[in-house]
């Protein structure tokens, strides 16, 4: 693989890669959204409105995600609209969720919604902000049937922006199955809607990988472009989320992720748990990135060689056939 910004990645390999982080601060809009600033710039922006006054502003705000900016203070990820409205910036989502008997689409958001309730948690000191967010995943009746904490840490990082995800999702009032398929369920990246599909490619850690089938690489990295600017996009899994995972990692409008699946059982919980690094530029170096994973996981794997695949389209969807007419 070519080099890329050598100069700063060269900075994650060693000892000291954290930046400065003394003005990380946060900025609520209420009822809207929660900034993380560095220096009066947002790093990152979580949408939590929620207006089921209408159905268009139901639609816009049936679950909360994350925004990513980049340094220049231009948001790089996806909102409500454009294709594929239900992908939107960091989210996360099943669309085949078995409960009670029923089964429910909590990724494309069918009969129900993901709800904030309030924030647990917001502490901003040590070069790094966190924030923890209360979210009821709501069945057909719009009672909770999933209860979840969402929590990101952010930090500044040489080159970019170092976000952990974690979601504790607790059954508290039946067993719960999260399922579905890769292009429909898990934890996902999605880039803005103006992405230039013709230049998007994805980076798997493992020489000759099949992206179809390889389950549980430990990380999978994208570069996209919007406006002619090159964006890198790093999505890191801790080896406690379950075995099995599988990736959808290959769509030119840049939407990649984690699929796993797992049950939990009434009263039980269980915590996913992944990293994000966002850069403004082309992909760092691989062996920054297999260091910035193994400081994550607590691994000393060494750096692996990478299969880079151009992004495929999507297949159409196929024609349906006209109705035929009954006769009288």
């Amino acid at each position: 693989m070519k080099r890329h910004l050598g100069h700063v990645f060269a900075l994650v390999l060693s000892a000291a890669t954290a930046l400065a982080a003394d003005g990380l601060a946060f900025k609520d809009t209420a009822g809207k959204h929660l900034d993380v600033t560095a220096g009066g710039k947002p790093l990152v922006r979580y949408m939590y409105a929620y207006d089921p006054s209408s159905p268009t502003n139901l639609h816009t705000t049936y679950k909360p995600y994350l925004h990513i900016f980049d340094r220049a203070g231009k948001v790089i990820t996806k909102g409500p609209g454009g294709q594929f409205t239900h992908h939107r910036g960091i989210f996360i989502g099943w669309s085949k969720i078995s409960f009670n008997g029923k089964s429910f689409d909590r990724w494309h958001m069918k009969g129900g919604e993901q709800v904030h309730q309030k924030f647990l948690r917001q502490e901003a000191a040590e070069g790094k902000a966190v924030f923890t967010s209360l979210v009821h995943w709501n069945d057909d009746a719009k009672q909770e049937f999933i209860v979840e904490e969402r929590t990101f840490t952010v930090r500044q990082q040489a080159g970019g922006t170092l976000i952990d995800f974690s979601a504790k999702l607790t059954a508290p009032r039946g067993d719960v199955k999260l399922d579905g398929d890769p292009e429909h369920a898990g934890i996902q990246f999605r880039p803005a809607n103006e992405v230039d599909a013709k230049k998007t490619r994805y980076f798997y850690p493992k020489e000759n990988a099949d992206l179809k089938k390889d389950t549980d690489l430990p990380w999978i990295a994208e570069t996209f472009m919007l406006d002619g600017a090159a964006h890198s996009v790093v999505h890191m899994s801790h080896p406690g989320n379950p075995t099995g995972t599988k990736w959808s990692a290959y769509r030119d409008y840049g939407r990649f992720g984690a699929f796993p699946v797992k049950e939990i059982k009434q009263g039980g919980s269980f915590t996913f748990r992944y990293q994000f690094f966002v850069a403004d530029g082309e992909l760092p170096e691989v062996a920054a990135i297999q260091k910035l994973y193994n400081d994550y996981a607590g691994t000393q794997a060494p750096t692996p060689k990478l299969t880079v695949f151009a992004a495929s389209q999507p297949k159409p969807a196929p024609a349906k056939k006209p109705a035929e007419k009954k006769s009288n």
